[in-house]
């Protein structure tokens, strides 16, 4: 198989996994290293760097999804949240997620942009929206790159509800914005149906010989 043929065929397997477990799929240094790839090779616009990656596994993991949990208890117990939902759809979501083995926290450093909008003031309003498409392109990678060292994983977004807690649980910077948390573990189901529009309506080509 090429090295194309094999890049999409993981495309093609990476999927949407909500019911993962602890069962060991690879030796932690993997996931490691994997994570430092991502940092060290996925582009930024400008070469900003912006993205930060936390990664919690094991016990720091379980710890991450025990403060969502508290977290939506109080929104329950302030009657934010009503008791029936969190019963029935939010408390076991939230229990799958800490079924698994571990989550990559992806963050942005304004830090890192706004020196970029000083300098270039002609793209002042961009580097903020460039900078959360190489967020975006490092979830791909490692999500992909998940998938390839045989986890299942589904993408989550429950920021900004516990950012300040996370913050001060793993001593990170306020500064920094949280944008979504990347879920993996050993697959224990499989993906749901997925339906996709025709190619033509998403498309287009031009000059082919």
């Amino acid at each position: 198989m090429s090295s194309t043929d094999a890049l999409i065929k993981l495309a093609e397997s990476r999927r949407t996994i909500y019911q993962l477990g602890k069962n060991p799929v690879v030796p932690d240094s993997k996931v490691e290293d994997l994570v430092r790839a991502a940092i060290l090779n996925v582009p930024s616009s400008f070469n900003t760097q912006s993205t930060r990656l936390v990664l919690l596994l094991n016990k720091d993991h379980d710890r991450l999804w025990d403060i969502t949990i508290e977290t939506f208890e109080g929104l329950v117990k302030s009657g934010t949240v009503p008791e029936d939902v969190w019963k029935e759809r939010t408390l076991p979501k939230l229990q799958g997620m800490k079924a698994a083995t571990g989550t990559v926290l992806f963050y942005e450093d304004p830090a890192h942009i706004k020196p970029f909008s000083e300098k270039f003031a002609i793209y002042k309003d961009h580097f903020a929206p460039w900078a959360e498409h190489s967020n975006a392109m490092h979830q791909y990678f490692l999500w992909t790159g998940l998938e390839s060292l045989g986890f299942g994983a589904n993408l989550q977004h429950y920021n900004p509800l516990i950012d300040a807690a996370v913050a001060k649980e793993w001593d990170l910077p306020t500064e920094w914005r949280l944008i979504s948390q990347l879920v993996f573990g050993s697959p224990e189901g499989a993906p749901g149906e997925k339906t996709q529009k025709p190619v033509e309506e998403r498309l287009k080509i031009f000059g082919s010989k």
